[in-house]
């Protein structure tokens, strides 16, 4: 079934994407472009930081490796009778729904049993990227200082490119140069998204300090 022919543990955050490696950068009336998850991608913090997981987590990605091949050998007969059935004439179509029926359920069973199985290693990814897009702001505005660039798009807003148009890899440059590693040991009350907020926090907080020095006066 498509649904397991890939595994979320296969750490790609899209799988790397081939960069032209840009000699000097020459963006028309200072406009280029750059993709954010591939600069994270290419990034030496998320290549150790996956290179770590696996080693981690190897058990449970072998384990689950073995289950999504399993539950793959199960639902293939269901599927290939279901087709076969559907291409009869006149296929009796309570019987086709009850086929469907069962395969959807053991097919969200298997789903359900492959997440738990690679929970711990996709926590330790989300924490691990977490950390390193904390800082692609900051990269972002740096490689666009250095280009010299008045406006920035993605890849996709974009119909056409030249590849000296592309900064991404200028982006990896940065993040390597402000985050050259990150942990994957996730702390055990973290939650997705938390760095954010803890980083919003004090300037939501901000505002109120003068007031309160201004009465005490």
């Amino acid at each position: 079934m498509k649904s397991f022919k890939t595994l979320a543990l296969a750490f790609a955050v899209a799988s790397p994407i081939a960069l032209v490696a840009g000699t000097a950068v020459a963006q028309v009336s200072g406009i280029a472009i750059a993709d954010p998850d591939a600069a994270i991608a290419n990034s030496k913090a998320w290549t150790t930081a996956r290179g770590q997981i696996q080693t981690t987590y190897k058990t449970q990605i072998d384990q689950a490796e073995a289950r999504r091949n399993a539950i793959a050998a199960e639902l293939n007969p269901l599927v290939q009778a279901y087709q076969t059935a559907a291409s009869q004439p006149n296929a009796n179509q309570a019987t086709l729904r009850t086929q469907a029926q069962t395969i959807q359920t053991r097919e969200q069973a298997g789903q359900a049993e492959l997440q738990r199985l690679t929970a711990p290693a996709s926590r330790a990814q989300a924490y691990a990227i977490e950390q390193i897009r904390a800082k692609l702001p900051d990269a972002v505005s740096a490689a666009v200082r250095a280009k010299n660039v008045q406006l920035l798009l993605s890849p996709q807003a974009a119909l056409f490119a030249q590849p000296t148009a592309d900064i991404t890899a200028a982006v990896t440059a940065e993040l390597d140069r402000t985050v050259p590693s990150v942990s994957t040991a996730v702390p055990a009350n973290w939650q997705p998204g938390q760095q954010g907020q803890a980083a919003a926090a004090p300037a939501a907080t901000a505002p109120a300090t003068p007031s309160k020095k201004q009465s005490g006066r």
